[in-house]
């Protein structure tokens, strides 16, 4: 058996077991009228990121809290239906507020917080959070690690600092790319470093 048989079957064999995880750092969801208030025009692609039609901006922002700030932090487009800011616990201690821990879009009763860019600044009257670890999964995936849409489960993770996370959402739709969404917190818990893969726990 050649090589590049040899590699191929080790792919495939992977790919049913394994997930690739990502660290996600503080980041800054807008509308498009929030984005021409920030830097006078929409975002502007820099470079694209793991889920599809999604990206990284060229524009940064300064997120502003009741006692610290973070300047330079990445905006992520394409522009949404309402503005949100997402950071880990930590950078809570720092901005003197803390995140509630939601999934992306569930902004209901969170705390306010303060954007400034080159051209102004806006004040979301709510948004702010730090995101609950998921997986991202089509449903393909999902037929094949015999999980569904919004299902919790544990993941176990093959890094430098091996741990098993709970309290993990499945997250399933078609225009998803499989990966596992940590925060730097849980990232730097587990010794993360790119390329490490997790496990769905039976």
């Amino acid at each position: 058996m050649d090589n590049n048989t040899l590699q191929s079957l080790a792919d495939a064999v992977f790919s049913q077991l394994f997930i690739e995880l990502e660290a996600s750092g503080r980041h800054v969801h807008v509308t498009e009228a929030q984005a021409k208030a920030l830097f006078g025009h929409s975002l502007t692609p820099k470079r694209p990121l793991s889920q599809p039609g999604q990206y990284l901006a060229n524009e940064r922002v300064t997120i502003l809290g009741p006692k610290g700030e973070f300047q330079n932090v990445a905006v992520l487009g394409p522009a949404r239906k309402e503005g949100q800011v997402e950071i880990s616990l930590t950078d809570g201690r720092v901005l003197g507020i803390e995140p509630p821990i939601r999934l992306s879009g569930d902004i209901e009763n969170t705390p306010p917080i303060s954007l400034l860019g080159p051209k102004g600044r806006v004040d979301l009257p709510r948004g702010l959070i730090a995101a609950r670890r998921h997986i991202h999964l089509t449903p393909a995936d999902g037929e094949k690690f015999h999980v569904t849409d919004g299902q919790v489960v544990k993941l176990q993770t093959f890094t430098r600092r091996p741990c098993i996370f709970e309290d993990v959402v499945v997250r399933i739709h078609k225009d998803f790319a499989a990966s596992v969404h940590l925060d730097y917190d849980e990232a730097n818990a587990c010794g993360f470093q790119n390329g490490d893969l997790g496990r769905i726990l039976p």
